[in-house]
């Protein structure tokens, strides 16, 4: 195994604990009318890698599950992750994307 492999683990577990982190802290605040955090960073976080931790919590906690942005965008975030990943694998290990 590379040294990067290791750290994209642990990126990837830091990742999406914080975006459980945050998610659940928005919840909490949603419910005590605090201070919220905004869209934009729950999506940037998402965006960061946090998607599959952050939709099972907002399921989990029933949090923002009204809202399509959360509901859509969070899964079509995942799947453009997952399809990169697998494209830098396919390349990396040799194998042509497109046979032109």
């Amino acid at each position: 195994m590379q040294w990067y492999h290791g750290a994209i683990i642990v990126y990837l577990a830091v990742i999406n604990i914080a975006a459980a982190c945050v998610t659940i802290h928005d919840k909490k605040a949603a419910v005590s009318h605090r201070w919220r955090i905004p869209e934009n960073t729950l999506l940037v976080v998402s965006a960061l890698g946090g998607s599959p931790a952050m939709y099972l919590t907002m399921r989990c906690i029933h949090h923002k599950t009204r809202k399509a942005k959360f509901m859509v965008g969070i899964p079509v975030i995942f799947f453009l992750e997952l399809t990169a990943v697998a494209a830098v694998w396919l390349w990396l290990s040799g194998i042509p994307l497109l046979n032109v």
